[in-house]
């Protein structure tokens, strides 16, 4: 396999260059952008396999550099870099799109085993998705096509992130059932759980404002006070 290359967007000199070190030492190709607009240069000519994206950077911000890219479909994994008590910054990320979040200060380790997560989940997705026999389930006016990795409402296609299509295929497989936020994030992350009861919640809001008539009165996803969430099968909504 290729050498994989990641892109660290960061405005800070030195933070940049430890991540640098740190990454190249367990193997990956690095490309450096000080900021938003270096970053979406180095998308659009090199392949980039992860973008590690500070948010609060100039000339373009990691905010905008998240819209550009799931605007246009691109969907790299991205891993925000945010301080530990910007609430709104990492909540907001995953909102746009982002994949998961790391919290300054951070160890390298953790960055680390961030990256190796997420590429590992990009590759399956992409695999099990390009050889998988067509395969279309269905509830009430939503199909999911796994073998496409698509997903529509009344013959409307969705747009769904790959995180949001992850959780539509785990709900649609078993409907009726009652999954809690630790079985979701570790479904559709494939990483432990440590309680991030956020990650979990936004991206069910998302796929609530996507999938449901009326997102503030859901009938498809539906909250278990307590427990977590479930997919009520549409013959007996």
């Amino acid at each position: 396999m290729d050498t994989q290359t990641i892109l660290i967007a960061e405005d800070d000199c030195d933070i940049r260059q430890l991540l640098k070190i740190h990454i190249e030492h367990a193997g990956y190709k690095v490309i450096e952008a000080k900021d938003g607009v270096e970053a979406l240069e180095w998308i659009r000519n090199e392949a980039i396999h992860l973008l590690l994206l500070d948010i609060m950077m100039p000339r373009c911000n990691g905010f905008d550099v998240i819209k550009t890219l799931r605007g246009k479909s691109i969907y790299l994994p991205i891993i925000v870099l945010t301080a530990r008590e910007e609430e709104d910054h990492k909540i907001l990320g995953l909102q746009l799109g982002a994949d998961d979040y790391i919290c300054k200060p951070f160890s390298y380790r953790e960055v680390l085993g961030r990256i190796n997560g997420q590429l590992r989940r990009y590759v399956h997705y992409n695999n099990t998705y390009d050889h998988e026999s067509h395969t279309i389930i269905k509830n009430g006016p939503i199909e999911v096509d796994t073998s496409k990795f698509t997903a529509t409402k009344k013959g409307i296609q969705l747009t769904l992130n790959p995180k949001e299509m992850k959780l539509l295929e785990v709900f649609i497989h078993h409907l009726d059932r009652v999954f809690t936020k630790k079985q979701l994030y570790e479904m559709v992350w494939e990483d432990t759980y440590y309680g991030d009861d956020n990650t979990i919640m936004v991206h069910i809001s998302k796929l609530r404002e996507k999938i449901e008539d009326n997102p503030k009165k859901p009938t498809f996803i539906q909250t278990i006070k307590g427990i977590g969430y479930r997919m009520v099968c549409y013959d007996k909504t």
